[in-house]
């Protein structure tokens, strides 16, 4: 009987020193994931505020005789860059002026003459 248990003794520290504890595999596994993950984000969101910096700043930019488009693709020429609006000339021939507000410049064409 002594035997026996010395038998089963021998063998569970034998199979206990060979194995892994259980949260040494879920980190091995878990680790590359979220370190995956961390990449992923910053690439996928920081190109996005990059982005949205860049517009703003052209956006506080804005001057008189910059030519611009709209969100809607409206070209025109600014006369006026208020607080939150601005008044672009879009015909010269006859005159037309269009007010929008500051957010709907998608992009400037080319910055003053």
């Amino acid at each position: 009987m002594t035997s026996l248990l010395m038998l089963i003794a021998q063998a569970t520290t034998q199979s206990d020193e060979g194995a892994a504890p259980p949260g040494d595999s879920f980190m091995r596994f878990m680790l590359p994931m979220l370190l995956a993950l961390g990449v992923f984000y910053i690439f996928m969101f920081r190109g996005q505020r990059k982005d949205k910096r860049r517009h703003a700043d052209m956006l506080t930019n804005l001057k008189r005789n910059d030519r611009v488009q709209t969100i809607g693709g409206v070209l025109g020429t600014v006369v006026e860059a208020r607080d939150n609006e601005v008044i672009l000339k879009v015909d010269e021939s006859s005159n037309v002026k269009m007010r929008f507000n500051r957010s709907a410049i998608k992009e400037v064409l080319n910055i003053g003459e």
